[in-house]
């Protein structure tokens, strides 16, 4: 690196190159400035030197040397506090847009020194305290706004152990992602009318031979059974039910069939309907512009599924 790469602004603020491996901090990735407490105290330094010149006095003299010595050996401290530190970043968990997105960093001391009263933080700042040769975990969590990848961001590890009067960071970069899956629409839509489910009497688990009643619609039950008058009178929303032999359900969840005025809005509503399916363990094929995944349920083929909204 050299030296007009050393002093880029960006390495103060946002780090380096994000990189896929631990960080050990060294004097390369420590950055100390004083805090306003520290310029406070540099402040009163300044004035007893000149108040020690003018009137020539020992004992003022020895306090300005005093009050030096402490601020001056307060910056290895403050140094000592992270130097030599190991960061990496671990696991995350993909979540829907809107959610909070955890990421773990592990941090590990790998010397004799006590790390007391250091922080890192993402948005919000975390502390914690490591033994000698200790390892702790900080989750970190990121306010996610749109499905996709969602980078990490710049990790700070900082300090203003012991006395408060230097604030030294390390801005760190990794290469840790997580997927944000399409926000689920609010709107609880039946599902739409599968052939395949038709030709086995509706989507759900009742039969078609005989009316016997009403219950509450339930995810799963076919838009056919709807008992639209009773919804349009402001009744709520029920599902006629018939008698008859019990068939397992299937829909087919087409792109198509999503109610929306743009994309988001189409996968907003297909992610709706996967959740739903998947709750009420309905076996749900699943059909986009570029991809088509057949019917089955469990959690491989849920994540399959909301990975596919995810990146389409």
């Amino acid at each position: 690196m050299n030296l007009k790469q050393r002093f880029q602004l960006s390495r103060f603020i946002t780090g380096e190159k994000p990189v896929d491996d631990a960080i050990i901090l060294t004097h390369r990735r420590i950055f100390i400035l004083p805090t306003q407490r520290g310029w406070a105290m540099l402040l009163l330094m300044v004035i007893l030197l000149l108040i020690a010149f003018v009137y020539n006095n020992n004992l003022t003299y020895l306090l300005t040397f005093l009050i030096a010595s402490v601020f001056f050996i307060t910056i290895l401290h403050t140094f000592k506090s992270l130097a030599g530190l190991v960061v990496q970043a671990g696991q995350t968990q993909a979540v829907f847009a809107g959610e909070a997105a955890g990421f773990d960093i592990h941090i590990h001391n790998p010397n004799a020194n006590e790390r007391p009263h250091c922080q890192i933080k993402l948005t919000k700042p975390q502390s914690f305290t490591l033994k000698p040769y200790s390892k702790t975990t900080q989750t970190l969590y990121s306010l996610t706004q749109k499905r996709g990848w969602h980078s990490v961001g710049t990790v700070t590890v900082f300090s203003t152990y012991p006395l408060g009067l230097f604030y030294a960071w390390s801005p760190l970069r990794f290469n840790s992602q997580t997927l944000v899956y399409p926000k689920p629409s609010p709107l609880e839509l039946p599902f739409p009318d599968s052939p395949s489910a038709d030709s086995e009497q509706g989507l759900s688990h009742k039969g078609t031979d005989d009316f016997y009643g009403l219950q509450e619609y339930q995810a799963g039950d076919s838009i056919k059974h709807i008992h639209w008058k009773a919804f349009a009178k402001g009744q709520g929303l029920y599902s006629k039910q018939y008698s008859g032999a019990k068939n397992s359900a299937e829909v087919w969840l087409h792109y198509d069939d999503a109610i929306g005025h743009d994309t988001e809005q189409r996968l907003s509503q297909l992610c709706r309907w996967v959740v739903d399916a998947e709750r009420a363990d309905i076996r749900y094929g699943l059909v986009l512009p570029t991809v088509k995944l057949p019917p089955d349920c469990g959690s491989a083929h849920y994540r399959q599924c909301l990975e596919a909204l995810a990146l389409l």
